[in-house]
């Protein structure tokens, strides 16, 4: 029996292969950008989920009075209330949302990292080693954020914004220049079990 191996999409990265290396640089460069002005990529980013947050529960609460006979009314009302009170406080306090924030992912990363060394302890997992080390990488994050914190609060959420548009970009470059003219397979292969 033959089990079609499809090479999802390549064909169209082929045929835009200019346009996937130009999003992958202009990412790289965005998140460069980003990097170099953390603070201001971090404010930005808090301002932006306070002012969703904000919207997004104002219309929960219209809605809830605009079907006051549905029986959800109350849940409407309420969580449109949490939503819009926490988009309020993050547009008008950024620097404390941001340092809440931070606090929190960095709390994250510690409960994380010791979970996942307790777990490739605690059971017979193959190649453990790896879960250790993404454990202790979580853990040193967590303490490294922790160790200056709340001043860490200002910067870690843009450094982070900037870390991910540069991973994304190198994505999209390597995905550009492995796709090549030619190079792969153009179409599904079959492949004999």
């Amino acid at each position: 029996m033959a089990l079609l191996v499809p090479v999802l999409g390549i064909e169209e990265v082929r045929a835009h292969r200019g346009w996937f290396l130009f999003m992958g640089v202009a990412l790289i460069i965005l998140g460069t950008i980003a990097i170099g002005s953390a603070e201001v990529m971090t404010m930005v980013s808090v301002m932006l989920i306070g002012w969703l947050l904000l919207f997004g529960g104002l219309f929960e609460i219209v809605h809830g009075f605009a079907r006051r006979a549905w029986g959800g009314f109350f849940v409407n009302l309420m969580s449109g209330l949490l939503y819009a009170v926490t988009g309020l406080l993050m547009v008008t306090h950024p620097g404390v949302a941001a340092v809440t924030l931070t606090f929190m992912i960095a709390m994250l990363l510690i409960v994380a990292g010791t979970f996942r060394i307790f777990v490739a302890f605690a059971t017979p997992i193959p190649h453990r080693g790896w879960l250790v080390l993404n454990g202790v990488i979580s853990l040193f994050l967590g303490f490294s954020i922790m160790s200056s914190w709340p001043v860490s609060g200002l910067w870690v959420i843009g450094l982070f914004i900037g870390i991910d548009l540069i991973f994304d970009g190198w994505t999209e470059v390597m995905l550009a220049l492995s796709a090549g003219s030619g190079g792969g397979p153009a179409s599904a292969q079959p492949a004999t079990a």
